[in-house]
């Protein structure tokens, strides 16, 4: 009976303590984290003039020939969080082909370029649908558009594309990037 006393003892403690360190510890551990890198924790919100114009993490819908414009969106019109997801829809399927080649000739027209020149990423949805970043070379497909309508000198946009250009994750995740936020945030300051 003395041992199993000790035995359930025990068990009490460590329940005890796993509770506090687990429970209360680890918890208070990650928040204290999240406070050193404050921009990540609160949604990586971008601010200019102390004013929200969006998530660096979450793509925008965005229209005119005067802003960079984002790969498409899974999620419907726009760029909805809520209806965060990819259109299932598998690289034979008939209406992702035609949606593709549509959207191909579109970029195309409206950029001036052959359509063999239109990145995949112009034309294609991200797995999550809210894709904030494009391709560089999507971006610089994009300066010579923006500069006209704009009436800014294209070497201005172009540098401007080159100091918003985000190399991989640390040095080999993913491909080098551009934020179209950040990026429409930038060319507004320009005027």
């Amino acid at each position: 009976m003395n041992s199993m006393l000790r035995q359930v003892l025990a068990g009490a403690r460590l329940l005890l303590v796993l509770t506090v360190v687990l429970g209360v510890g680890y918890p208070l551990a990650v928040y204290g984290v999240g406070r050193l890198v404050p921009d990540r924790a609160d949604g990586s919100l971008l601010r200019v003039d102390g004013q929200v114009v969006g998530s660096r993490l979450i793509g925008q819908q965005v229209t005119g020939d005067q802003w960079f414009l984002p790969r498409p969106s899974a999620a419907g019109d726009g760029y909805d969080p809520l209806a965060s997801g990819a259109s299932n829809l598998g690289p034979n399927d008939p209406t992702l082909l035609a949606t593709v080649t549509q959207r191909r000739q579109e970029v195309a027209d409206r950029e001036g370029v052959d359509v063999s020149a239109v990145p995949a990423d112009a034309v294609t949805a991200s797995g999550s649908g809210l894709d904030p970043d494009i391709s560089p070379a999507y971006a610089r497909l994009q300066v010579a558009r923006v500069a006209r309508v704009r009436g800014l000198d294209p070497a201005t946009v172009s540098a401007l594309v080159e100091a918003h250009v985000q190399g991989r994750d640390l040095g080999v995740l993913g491909d080098p990037h551009v934020n179209v936020l950040e990026l429409n945030a930038a060319l507004a300051g320009l005027g």
